[in-house]
């Protein structure tokens, strides 16, 4: 689950060109190098170093592709809250690798406040829901928990505002 490091070791200081190339990319991966260069008024040399340095650095962690999840096949989305009653480094292990091997889970986030965990969960159907609750539960002991599905995507998750 953990993806920032937070220690700062290979913080990378983004300028306004930077920024640029991040919009453009986030936007849509897809565009060739001189695509991006062109959107971003730079040269394709400029662009490409700087897109490999804000790799090595860890700005851009990945590339991927973003589905509709109707037209996958999981159009049902549940938010699932977690609390505990234990924080020992053992539960947390059981917790964070059930989370990585259920591939129903597309977003965890550890929180402050009442709630220990949020899960987003794409299923096919509520009975796959059940289904997938059922195997979760099973996995590891949780004190509370509740769902909630959601019935309308007002934004969906896409750049940082950089």
């Amino acid at each position: 689950m953990a993806q920032d490091s937070g220690n700062g070791a290979n913080d990378v200081a983004l300028d306004d060109a930077d920024r640029g190339i991040l919009r453009v990319l986030q936007a849509d991966a897809s565009l060739s190098l001189e695509r991006v260069a062109k959107k971003v008024g730079m040269s394709k040399t400029a662009v490409w170093n700087r897109i490999q340095r804000l790799h090595a650095g860890g700005v851009i962690l990945r590339h991927t592709v973003v589905l509709d999840p109707v037209k996958a096949g999981v159009p049902e989305t549940f938010f699932i809250s977690v609390r505990t009653n234990r924080h020992d480094a053992e539960w947390a292990g059981k917790f964070e690798k059930a989370v990585a091997e259920l591939p129903q889970i597309t977003e965890a986030h550890r929180l402050a406040g009442e709630i220990d965990y949020l899960l987003k969960v794409q299923v096919t159907s509520t009975r796959a829901f059940d289904a997938f609750y059922q195997e979760l539960i099973g996995r590891i002991s949780l004190y509370s928990v509740s769902s909630a599905l959601s019935m309308q995507v007002m934004k969906r998750g896409g750049g940082l505002a950089v």
